[in-house]
């Protein structure tokens, strides 16, 4: 009797693994939906499990269902209120909601959105995407309701201090943002000139053909990067 209780004890360690095993290797494949489903399973025997909470959370972000994400990322947020990233992630989820509601319901999460990416941007002066997205946060929020080139460079200057590609890029973001093309090519050809990735190679050259209108330049820098 001992030994048939130890097998199905063992089992059932084994089906909990296997589903969260599962679920990686599936969320690798970009198998979200069938992913989710091993991690929902793991879930429901392991209701606080971190990790599993942080996948569906990612999983539910890709599918753009915000509520479900934000769900995810406040429980592994107030597990955890010293890490960055989970508030990160959380003010990332909040602020695409916002994004996609409308302007009354959008007011009410900009404070929290807000709030979220400054906790994370205190607690690791290292952290690259929060302080994108505090440079992007910043730019793309009316200036009535907090929004302010002057704290979106000071975000960016840290980039720069962090990543000179990300500092480059996000100067040229902003100068995008504000028609200020000619400062924006300076900005992404730093980026180019440093990175030479398919990042900065894509922001240069849609900057050359979308905002410039200059077909030459951008056919040239086509040529070059594909050598």
């Amino acid at each position: 009797m001992k030994n048939h209780l130890l097998l199905l004890f063992i089992s059932f360690n084994l089906f909990s693994q296997s589903n969260f095993e599962k679920g990686e290797k599936l969320l690798a494949q970009n198998k979200y939906e069938e992913a989710k489903y091993h991690f929902t399973a793991n879930l429901k025997q392991f209701p606080s499990d971190v990790k599993t909470l942080e996948y569906l959370g990612d999983i539910t972000g890709k599918q753009k269902k915000w509520d479900d994400a934000i769900d995810y990322y406040k429980a592994i947020r107030n597990q955890f209120p010293k890490n960055a990233n989970y508030h990160y992630k959380y003010g990332g989820a909040l602020g695409m909601k916002a994004k996609e509601s409308n302007k009354f319901a959008a007011l009410g999460m900009i404070d929290d959105v807000e709030k979220s990416f400054l906790t994370a941007a205190k607690l690791d002066a290292k952290h690259i995407d929060t302080r994108w997205a505090l440079v992007m946060f910043y730019v793309e929020i009316p200036a009535i309701i907090g929004g302010s080139e002057k704290k979106a460079q000071i975000y960016s200057d840290e980039l720069m201090q962090l990543s000179k590609v990300d500092g480059y890029l996000s100067k040229g973001y902003i100068d995008v943002y504000f028609k200020r093309y000619k400062n924006a090519e300076s900005n992404y050809k730093n980026a180019h000139i440093i990175g030479n990735s398919n990042i900065t190679f894509e922001k240069l050259y849609d900057l050359y053909l979308n905002k410039l209108k200059d077909k030459t330049k951008a056919n040239q820098l086509k040529q070059e990067y594909q050598k």
